[in-house]
C-alpha cells in the first residue's frame, strides 16, 4: 500500500508539471468553452483523487501515530489534538469540496458574465468572529493543560527525580528518604561525581544516581532537568511530555504514569505497531523489537544526538520500592567506588 501511495504522489507531480507546461503554452492563446469545460472536469477528477488520498491516510496510516497516552495528564494533550484535528479536518473537507466544485460549476463560458460582488459585512463578521471564538477555546484549554502539567505543589507525595543531560547521554538522580534533592552545579563535577552534586549539602547524601528510570504507576512524578553543555530537550513521547534542558538553569514538569510497561505492551495499538516493526526486522535478519518507554533528546545537540536515549520502566508501587531500595545512595556510591 505504501508503494501505491508513492506511485500516486509521483503521478500527481507529473500531472502538475504537465498542466504547468500546458498553461505556459496557453499564454499566447485564449481559452474557449471546450478548454474551460475540460479544466472543470480535471478539477472534479483531482478532487476525487485528493479525497481518496486523505481517506487513505486517515485509515491506513494511522498505525504510525502514537498509541494512547501513558499518563493521566497526557489525556488532555490527546483531547486537544483530537479536537483540533477534527475541526481542521471538517473545515478541510468542506472547503476543498467548495473550491473544486465551484471551479467546475462556474467555469468560463461565452454565454455567462461574471458577477461583481463588492463585500458583505455579515460574511466578514461570521468568518472573523467564528475562528476567533474557536481559537480562544483551544488556547484556553491549552493554557489549562499547561498549568495542569506544571502543577507541582503536591511534592510531599510526588517522586522527585532530576534528569541530567549532556552530550550524548542521560543520567538521573532520585531524591532520597527526605524527598529533597541536594544542590547541583557543573562546578562540582569531579571523578565519580559526574552530574555535579554538592556533596556538602546534607540533602545530597541519600540521593541515588541511576542510568535507567523506574517510575511507579499512579504516583505523580516531579522531574527537574539540568544540562551540562548545550541545549537538550527531554522528550517522553508516550507520556506526552517534553521540556528543554537549559545549561545554567533548572526546568521542570510533572506527570502521573497510567500504565505499567507490561500493560502498555498489551495495548492493541502497541501490538500492531510492534508486529509491523518486527516484520521489517525479520526481513533484515535483525533481533525482534520489544516495546519500552523511552526518554529521548528532541534537540539536534550534536553528531551523536541520536544516541541520547534512556529506558523508562513503569511498574507497580511495591516493585518500584524494591528497585529503589537496591540502588546505592550517592554517599555510598562515591565512597565505595
Amino acid at each position: 500500500m505504501l508503494a501505491l501511495f508513492y506511485i500516486f504522489i509521483g503521478v500527481a507531480i507529473g500531472v502538475s508539471f504537465w498542466q504547468i507546461t500546458r498553461i505556459m503554452n496557453f499564454r499566447s492563446s485564449i481559452a474557449d468553452d471546450k478548454d474551460n469545460a475540460a479544466q472543470g472536469k480535471y478539477a472534479i477528477g483531482f478532487m476525487a483523487f485528493f479525497y481518496a488520498m486523505m481517506i487513505y491516510c486517515l485509515i491506513f496510516m494511522n498505525v504510525i501515530m502514537l498509541p494512547e497516552s501513558a499518563s493521566f495528564e497526557g489525556e488532555h494533550d490527546d483531547n486537544l489534538f483530537n479536537i483540533t484535528f477534527w475541526l481542521i479536518g471538517i473545515v478541510q473537507f468542506i472547503m476543498q469540496f467548495l473550491i473544486f466544485y465551484f471551479t467546475f460549476k462556474y467555469r468560463g463560458s461565452k454565454d455567462r458574465k461574471a458577477k461583481f460582488y463588492a463585500d458583505s459585512h455579515k460574511l466578514e463578521f461570521i468568518w472573523t468572529i467564528t475562528p476567533a471564538i474557536v481559537l480562544v477555546g483551544l488556547i484556553g484549554y491549552g493554557l489549562w493543560q499547561w498549568n495542569n502539567v506544571m502543577d507541582l505543589s503536591d511534592e510531599e507525595n510526588a517522586v522527585v527525580i532530576e534528569v541530567y543531560a549532556r552530550q550524548f547521554d542521560w543520567q538521573a538522580r532520585y531524591a532520597g528518604e527526605d524527598n529533597t534533592l541536594g544542590l547541583g552545579n557543573v562546578n562540582f563535577i569531579k571523578g565519580l561525581n559526574s552530574i555535579g552534586v554538592d556533596m556538602n549539602d546534607k540533602n545530597s547524601q541519600d540521593d541515588k544516581q541511576v542510568r535507567e528510570l523506574y517510575l511507579p504507576k499512579g504516583r505523580k512524578i516531579h522531574f527537574k532537568f539540568r544540562s551540562q553543555d548545550v541545549l537538550h530537550s527531554a522528550y517522553m513521547p508516550h507520556f506526552r511530555a517534553q521540556m528543554n534542558c537549559v545549561p545554567g538553569m533548572v526546568t521542570e514538569f510533572g506527570f502521573t504514569p497510567k500504565y505499567t510497561t507490561e500493560e502498555m505492551r498489551q495495548q492493541p495499538e502497541v501490538i500492531e505497531k510492534t508486529n509491523g516493526i518486527n516484520k521489517v526486522r525479520r526481513e533484515k535478519g535483525e533481533d525482534p523489537y520489544v516495546f519500552d518507554y523511552l526518554l529521548l533528546c528532541n534537540k539536534i545537540c550534536g553528531a551523536s544526538h541520536y544516541n541520547m536515549q534512556m529506558k523508562i520502566t513503569v511498574v507497580e508501587e511495591d516493585e518500584y520500592q524494591k528497585w529503589l531500595a537496591e540502588q546505592p545512595t550517592l554517599a555510598e556510591y562515591i565512597t565505595t567506588k
